[in-house]
């Protein structure tokens, strides 16, 4: 049966307040603070009222914590599925060997499971951060897709950005270097595509599309961050992006983080990270917005259900490593 609209998935990457702290080299991110415990209620209640179903990436650590372990587990009885987002979330995965990543991947999965009761079929790296050893991995532990890949130009941009609001030294900032790609990212797919390995094996990519040819974001806290120019100007520019996913035929991949929800008095230790100086009821209004906006053009699924539709399709895009 023909879809009567093309898909478009739906993921929320769920970096709690110690990880974002962690990234931007802020003291106390080892005692794991989270905001758990306020956002997942407030997103699970806003996705409802949208009657979105989506795929939510877990960081291991979070489900690892006894203080979490109800709030997580609200994610699927409430319906969604959830995705692998690494145990330790270092934005310097790329940089681990094939064991480290095996050990913490799969310990992330362990601890997902016996929370949540489902095991994830996708993995999304921290930072967008991904390399060969990280895709063997999921193929050997028969994943289904990788959602790492942001394909834009303006990366290092946005890492300088980072950096500059942030108090890391020289050494950090290394460690950090490959933070949202480099130029290269750009020259990738914004299309699905599949990933071909050294081994032979093959391995679905999803990205988190970028707007077709020109790649600039359009996730929601990009849109978010233009609302705060004006409303009108974040509309048009999501409608632009539609436009042309339309007429190039791609299917988006659209990407939520918790602080696209959140406002900057609910979590005043965040208040560095664009668009925290919008409130929580402005967040969820221009929220329902964007999604009644791609509702119109897309049927929004889960990135699972996504996958699956992919892969009754044809096999005939490579990107060789």
């Amino acid at each position: 049966m023909s879809k009567i609209k093309p898909f478009a998935s739906v993921s929320l990457d769920l970096d709690n307040q110690w990880s974002y702290m962690k990234t931007h080299g802020d003291p106390g991110w080892e005692k794991f603070p989270s905001y758990l415990d306020v956002f997942v209620p407030h997103v699970l209640d806003t996705l409802d009222q949208c009657n979105l179903k989506i795929t939510v990436f877990i960081v291991g650590q979070d489900a690892a914590l006894e203080k979490n372990q109800d709030m997580l587990k609200l994610l699927t009885e409430r319906g969604h599925e959830v995705g692998n987002h690494s145990f330790h979330h270092d934005v310097w995965l790329h940089s681990y060997s094939k064991t480290r990543l095996q050990e913490d991947i799969l310990e992330a999965e362990q601890h997902i499971v016996r929370v949540t009761g489902q095991k994830p079929v996708g993995f999304r790296g921290p930072g967008f951060s991904y390399s060969p050893e990280l895709f063997n991995v999921l193929v050997e532990n028969g994943y289904m897709f990788d959602a790492s890949l942001l394909p834009t130009y303006i990366g290092p941009l946005a890492r300088a950005y980072y950096f500059r609001k942030s108090d890391l030294n020289t050494d950090e900032k290394k460690q950090r270097s490959a933070l949202y790609g480099n130029l290269k990212e750009g020259l990738k797919p914004v299309t699905p595509f599949y990933w071909q390995l050294s081994s032979g094996a093959e391995l679905l990519e999803i990205p988190v599309t970028t707007i077709p040819i020109i790649k600039t974001p359009f996730h929601l806290s990009y849109l978010l961050y233009l609302s705060r120019f004006s409303q009108i100007l974040m509309m048009v520019y999501l409608k632009y992006a539609i436009t042309l996913c339309r007429i190039t035929r791609t299917e988006p991949s659209f990407l939520l983080h918790p602080l696209d929800l959140l406002g900057g008095d609910q979590v005043p230790a965040l208040s560095f990270f664009p668009g925290m100086d919008l409130n929580r009821n402005r967040k969820v209004t221009l929220f329902r917005m964007t999604m009644d906006t791609l509702s119109k053009h897309f049927e929004l699924v889960n990135m699972s259900s996504h996958a699956k539709s992919i892969l009754r399709q044809s096999r005939n895009k490579f990107f060789r490593l």
